[in-house]
Formats: structure tokens, sequence, C-alpha cells
């Protein structure tokens, strides 16, 4: 494969995503992948497994999701880039909850927050902070739930009218 060869199934695979086929972006992102892979670019074959795992959640994919961003976190932090080694944990992360491995879900959740809140992206960090909070409900840990919330909700940079009020209510609960 030439080096432009990845960069253009890259590209198509972005088109599939955004038209919603998909099916089609995961096999366009596995293809780039390969050819990253052969080209001896880990950080490029790393990304493009990682959006293939989220055209694959989107594709109601959870299994072949977690096995495409799995071990992508090490190749992050090998290569100090801590904002997609949130990212790849928050994949993870996602792929786990919709396969209900809740307690497998959250510490990579909870990690991914911690790394988010390092490279001072309030709004991914209260993205990952909900989606805690989500699975603290399903497991009915309320005030858990309560307190993973008002977590996500400080953490948003400007938060709209809703986020205030939702803010309020929850710091009047005992």
């Amino acid at each position: 494969m030439t080096e432009k060869e990845p960069h253009q199934l890259e590209e198509e695979g972005k088109r599939a995503f955004a038209a919603g086929r998909y099916a089609e972006a995961a096999r366009l992102f596995d293809e780039a992948s390969r050819g990253f892979t052969l080209g001896r670019d880990d950080l490029r074959a790393a990304e493009m497994d990682n959006n293939r795992s989220v055209a694959l959640l989107k594709g109601d994919q959870p299994g072949p999701a977690l096995d495409a961003a799995r071990g992508t976190d090490k190749i992050f932090e090998s290569h100090a880039d801590v904002k997609k080694q949130a990212m790849a944990l928050g994949n993870q992360a996602a792929a786990l909850e919709a396969l209900k491995r809740f307690d497998e879900a959250l510490p990579l959740y909870e990690r991914a927050a911690e790394l988010f809140e390092q490279t001072g992206d309030k709004d991914m960090r209260a993205l990952v902070l909900k989606s805690v909070a989500a699975i603290r409900l399903k497991q009915g840990k309320l005030s858990q739930a309560g307190m993973e919330m008002l977590g996500s909700l400080g953490a948003v940079e400007k938060p709209n009218l809703l986020q205030r009020i939702l803010k309020f209510i929850l710091r009047l609960k005992p």
C-alpha cells in the first residue's frame, strides 16, 4: 500500500460515517488501520481502530466495537497523547456499557474522566461523567448517580439553562 491509500480510506470512512453507513465506515476504517500498520504508523492505526469502534457501536455491534478499541489506549499513552488515550478508554467503556458489563465499564469511564480533566477538556469530561451517572442509575445507586450527575454538571464550562436548573435542584437534595 502507498502512504496515500490509508488516508484515502480514512476519508471515505469519514464520509460513510457522516452518511450513517456505519458498516461501510467500519470496514473502511479497518482497511485504513491495516494500511497504517503496514506503514509502521501505529498511532494512525490506533486512531482508525477507534473510529471503527465508534462506527461499530453506532451500528449496534458492541462486541466488535470493544475488540476494535481494546489496547489502543496503551498506544496513545506510549505517544503521550493523553486526549486520545482518554477517548480510547471512553470508547472501550461505551462498548462495555452496551454489553451491560457495567462493573468493567465504570473504571474505564472514571479513568477517561481523569485524563480529560488533565487535558482541560471539560465538555468531554462532563459527557463521560454523565455516562458514569447513567450506569449508577441502572445499578440502582441513586445517591452515587446524583453525585456523578452533579460532578458532570460542574464540569461543563458554560452550562445551559437546563443544566443550571439541574445543578440547583441536585444541590438542594440532602
